[in-house]
């Protein structure tokens, strides 16, 4: 085999060590660099992500936020609650006392009273008077249980009774005290007044005699029948002391409001309780009877 010699374009014969592994580059044109790829290079460390602390992404938190929006609303209607009974505690209360010549004091059951209020229709309302008086009755205390209440405004009324049902305690020195004051004569005659439950009597005594009477209910309103008089019979016939016993219990009822009228009565150890009831009645408004002026 036969190889050219070697002259300037052929430096290196076959078989040359010094020549390059690399093929010839003509001179006339410039050497380019080819980078050779190396290994992967790893990639670059990532910092730990670090736990979202955000409130709502924590269970406790959202318990706890619900816990107080639901006591903020408990409190808030709590609060409603209050000012409306107080509300209607004032309206009832004043004009139970402006009938009655009494303080007195309300309660109401365990139905909210807002939902009550909201609608107009009121029940289990519940009245206390102090026990001074019942108008001229001295001793006498009244307790009220008012049910079915409808406000509904209008030119005739100011709403609807259901039911009205009323306990009257008189005290037998407040029946002595009310009959000085109002019968005439009769009344000034009195120094004690005890009962008789046995027979339903009440005594009335004197100085100079006795009178024993009666308490019954007639037609709806409540007497004091005569039974007897004993000794001098305070020097006045019987005759005379019935019409003064009408027209004493005629002052105490006259003029109930909403067809309040008695139901029946009782003597007691201490002194006569009577009922006092009305159905279905109309509740009259501040120009038919100023007492129901609020409601």
């Amino acid at each position: 085999m036969t190889y050219p010699p070697r002259g300037p374009n052929h430096p290196f014969g076959p078989g040359d060590r010094t020549a390059p592994a690399w093929p010839a580059v003509a001179q006339d044109q410039p050497t380019q660099f080819i980078p050779q790829p190396g290994p992967p290079s790893a990639p670059p460390p990532q910092e730990p992500e670090e736990p979202k602390s955000g409130f709502l992404r924590d269970p406790l938190s959202i318990v706890l936020a619900l816990v107080i929006v639901v006591a903020l609303v408990i409190a808030g209607l709590l609060g409603v609650e209050l000012y409306v009974r107080h509300k209607a505690d004032t309206v009832v209360a004043q004009a139970v006392e402006c009938v009655v010549k009494d303080g007195a004091s309300v309660s109401f059951g365990m139905r909210p009273l807002v939902l009550q209020h909201l609608s107009g229709h009121y029940s289990d309302i519940n009245v206390e008077t102090a026990g001074n008086q019942i108008r001229e009755a001295k001793g006498m205390k009244l307790n009220l249980v008012l049910d079915d209440i409808k406000i509904q405004k209008t030119a005739d009324s100011a709403g609807t009774l259901g039911s009205l049902d009323a306990t009257i305690t008189w005290s037998s020195d407040g029946i002595k005290q009310t009959l000085q004051n109002i019968i005439p004569i009769v009344g000034g005659l009195v120094t004690g007044v005890s009962t008789s439950p046995s027979d339903g009597t009440i005594e009335l005594r004197g100085g100079v005699g006795t009178i024993k009477a009666r308490p019954e209910v007639s037609n709806g309103s409540l007497n004091l029948q005569v039974v007897s008089l004993s000794g001098l019979g305070f020097l006045l016939p019987r005759e005379t002391v019935q019409p003064a016993f009408d027209a004493f219990t005629t002052t105490l009822t006259k003029n109930l409001p909403m067809g309040i009228h008695a139901d029946s009565v009782a003597v007691t150890d201490t002194g006569v309780t009577a009922k006092f009831v009305t159905r279905d009645a109309t509740i009259p408004n501040g120009q038919q009877d100023p007492c129901f002026a609020g409601i």
